[in-house]
């Protein structure tokens, strides 16, 4: 039988569900793979997903992408750091978290060819 270390399985874990890395200036803001985040904020960003593809929901569509940036970012600091920069466009909202749902789907498929 194979012998792994545990370091090469969050090496392989890392490679297939890692997170989405914006440089803002000079820091780098990890958004954390679905997978990745406690099960309190996997819940919580399901639920904002939810109201997001909902068409009779009356909510702030800048709101709701915020939360779920906050649900996603490692790290409260750097959370809102992101959020500052982005400066409540929605445009810009929606084009992180955008990047963000293609960056985690397409770590998911290529995780499941294996």
């Amino acid at each position: 039988m194979a012998t792994i270390t545990l370091d090469s399985i969050r090496a392989a874990a890392e490679a297939k569900y890692g997170s989405l890395d914006i440089e803002l200036g000079d820091e780098t803001v990890r958004l954390l793979n679905p997978l990745r985040l406690a099960k309190a904020n996997r819940d919580a960003l399901l639920a904002v997903q939810s109201r997001l593809n909902a068409e009779d929901d009356d909510a702030d569509q800048g709101e709701l992408l915020t939360e779920a940036l906050r649900l996603v970012v490692d790290g409260k600091t750097k959370a809102d750091k992101l959020i500052k920069a982005l400066g409540g466009d929605l445009a810009l909202l929606a084009e992180v978290f955008e990047s963000y749902v293609k960056g985690t789907q397409a770590g998911e498929a290529s995780g499941s060819d294996a």
